[in-house]
């Protein structure tokens, strides 16, 4: 296991650099450049200045250098004056002089740049706004994944019943149905005046500092929802397949009751497959976190990631990116081993 782990971390580590390069690769695309310089300096600069601009800052290196600065493993752009002495460092924040801090600052060694947007360090933008996001995915896993399994074994257990069909309709209809249209749906019938259902009279910024189940409940209902039909559509296949196996019959044969078949014998392997599927989700969620915190205003990962885009915040963009691919990367590595755990039939090597 330790060495099935080791290759999986290399695998990983290769992914993630190939990844971060394609990120920053597409945001240090001169147009990006381009705007980045008449944003920071002057809108109405001239070509030339442009292209000084950017030269002066290290912007129009080649990308494998700047690459390499950014994660921190060559030495910084710095730019000398007639003297000799360090007139510009990149690793120098406002206030900061530049012959006073050192040569490397990329991710490795903690740097993550500086936000243009919001005039702060990258890392401490994502470490806050993350902590929200972690909020709301834990209430939206702790909905979803339990009223998933639910819904597959209750649909599994009695195929082809009436409620069988009930539940994969229900199933199908909220994996169909996008978060940002439940998201308006919601807002519209139960928050909205104009309807007149103010069930939820809470706003999910207020969430930020206290949830409570009034500004919580419909941003993580409509995150919830889309994810739960999927879960719920496999664990009942799986839970099908299983409740035909020869030794689901013999048991009931054996006269052993229906309750103890289902959950001494059939439960367990029936969430093998959507152990994977579970972890497999997390990924997809990050794509409903985006728009969910954009129509509901919750200030997490996923409002930041759009607020960088609409600015052209290239340090934070890459600091987001950064965020995502470990967690989709993590989370593949944690169903890897879970499903060797779960199902012993499976050779590690």
């Amino acid at each position: 296991m330790g060495l099935f782990i080791l290759r999986r971390f290399g695998v990983i580590v290769l992914t993630a650099l190939c990844l971060t390069f394609i990120v920053f690769f597409l945001t240090n695309l001169y147009p990006n450049l381009e705007k980045l310089a008449k944003t920071q300096a002057n809108a109405r600069m001239s070509d030339d200045q442009v292209v000084s601009w950017l030269d002066n800052r290290g912007y129009l290196d080649p990308m494998p250098l700047k690459y390499a600065r950014w994660l921190g493993v060559a030495p910084a752009y710095v730019r000398t004056g007639d003297d000799g002495a360090i007139v510009f460092n990149r690793c120098a924040r406002p206030g900061e002089e530049p012959d006073e801090v050192g040569r490397y600052c990329g991710v490795l060694q903690g740097n993550w740049g500086f936000s243009t947007v919001f005039r702060s360090d990258v890392l401490d933008i994502l470490a806050e706004r993350g902590w929200q996001t972690a909020k709301l995915m834990f209430w939206v896993t702790v909905v979803m994944v339990p009223g998933a399994l639910l819904l597959g074994v209750f649909a599994g257990m009695r195929e082809g019943s009436k409620l069988d069909r009930s539940l994969s309709t229900v199933s199908i209809a909220t994996t169909a149905t996008p978060e940002y249209v439940s998201g308006v749906i919601f807002i519209a019938v139960f928050a909205s005046s104009a309807v007149g259902l103010r069930w939820f009279k809470g706003t999910a910024t207020s969430a930020m500092e206290n949830i409570t189940f009034e500004n919580f409940t419909l941003p993580v209902l409509t995150v919830a929802l889309y994810g739960m039909g999927y879960i719920a559509r496999m664990t009942r296949a799986s839970m099908t397949e299983v409740m035909t196996a020869q030794y689901i019959r013999t048991a009931r044969l054996k006269g052993v009751a229906f309750r103890d078949i289902v959950l001494k014998h059939a439960l367990r392997n029936a969430l093998i497959a959507p152990f994977t599927v579970i972890m497999l989700q997390f990924p997809w969620l990050l794509n409903g976190v985006v728009i969910v915190e954009t129509l509901f205003n919750y200030k997490g990962i996923g409002w930041t990631l759009v607020q960088a885009a609409g600015n052209n915040d290239i340090e934070l963009l890459l600091g987001v990116s950064i965020i995502s691919v470990i967690v989709v990367l993590v989370t593949q590595l944690i169903s890897d081993i879970g499903y060797v755990y779960l199902n012993p039939r499976i050779r590690i090597a």
